[in-house]
């Protein structure tokens, strides 16, 4: 039997209500797929309520330790009562550098049953590649002069050839196992730097995989055919700063925030790699047992995939469609929807 070590962290928030029933799907399905391998789970303090108490986020011995792991369960991350960026940068940027979680993987898929905002969707089932270490989020920048009239502010975005062909790569190896379509998002026409590197990178890694189609957009053309022809993409592969916002775009018009699950990945396999949804912390519902943890739940699938535990992943997947597609709209508290989701697997 297989033991896969994995890291939990529920975090802020809502993260500690939607996590327990994401393992409690994961674990059943294991099960009931009679796959041979268990989950040996460790939970690490990474929240507000650790700040609050000792000022710290994740140290550098916990970030060392969890390199231990074969994959880190995380719940969200964010609290009103703390300065904003304090816990984002000390916990989230700190496993994503720290790690190596060079793509940020978003699946953009709506399921039967769930309502979108667009009129005619038609059939939504796309992956979003987004470069997750590098961009506009490394913390290079600063500012002169504050709080005068004169004050001057730079956010610098850092693009390496390293960053960008590693999560091209990737990208391509999944169109490659998908409807061999890529789409590559920049603004080349104004951020000629960055933009170029990105366009000599696909064009250089293009010839590995003939039997993909690759097109470029510019991300602002390319957040118009989102809305008005979803059903177009297959796989999308851009930078951090664009990612960020396609991707929310991506979750709202396949029904919510709240369905949506992201992986950040280790591409080269030497550290764990993390899943979590990407809903945040809803310190608004926090405690009332209201959230839906559907997103905490496939998070756990694309864990699941992950480790190679494919059964798994499509067992729970199968799971979550049929219950999308009969929940109507009746309330159901955190853990009745973490139910109903376990009572499909058997």
């Amino acid at each position: 039997m297989t033991t896969f070590k994995i890291a939990v962290m529920p975090g802020d928030g809502i993260g500690t209500e939607v996590v327990p029933e994401g393992l409690k799907v994961l674990s059943r399905a294991i099960e009931v797929t009679g796959t041979d391998a268990t989950l040996q789970t460790e939970q690490f303090e990474a929240s507000a309520r650790r700040w609050h108490e000792t000022g710290e986020t994740l140290t550098d011995d916990e970030l060392e330790r969890l390199r231990d792991f074969d994959a880190i369960f995380f719940g969200a991350c964010g609290d009103p009562s703390v300065p904003s960026g304090v816990l984002e940068r000390g916990i989230i940027l700190k496993l994503r550098f720290g790690l190596e979680h060079g793509v940020n993987l978003r699946p953009s898929k709506l399921y039967p049953g769930v309502a979108s905002p667009l009129a005619n969707p038609g059939d939504i089932d796309f992956l979003v590649v987004r470069e997750g270490t590098e961009g506009s989020y490394t913390g290079q920048g600063g500012t002169l002069r504050e709080g005068t009239p004169q004050e001057m502010a730079t956010e610098v975005s850092v693009n390496t050839r390293y960053g960008v062909e590693r999560t091209v790569r990737y990208a391509f190896e999944r169109a490659q196992a998908r409807d061999k379509k890529l789409a590559y998002l920049h603004k080349t026409n104004v951020m000629v730097h960055a933009g170029h590197l990105w366009r000599r990178t696909v064009e250089s890694i293009a010839p590995e995989f003939p039997d993909v189609e690759v097109t470029y957009q510019h991300t602002d053309a390319a957040m118009i055919y989102m809305v008005a022809k979803p059903e177009d993409y297959d796989v999308i592969v851009t930078d951090n700063l664009f990612g960020d916002l396609v991707t929310d775009l991506a979750a709202v018009v396949t029904g919510g925030i709240g369905l949506a699950a992201s992986g950040n990945i280790n591409v080269e396999g030497t550290a764990p790699s993390l899943f979590e949804p990407i809903h945040g912390s809803a310190p608004d519902i926090a405690g009332q047992g209201k959230a839906d943890p559907t997103a905490s739940i496939l998070s756990g699938a694309l864990m699941a995939e992950h480790l190679g535990l494919t059964r798994v992943a499509q067992a729970i997947q199968a799971a979550v469609e049929a219950d999308l597609a009969s929940r109507g709209d009746a309330p159901r508290t955190t853990s009745e929807v973490g139910d109903a989701i376990v009572s499909r697997l058997a």
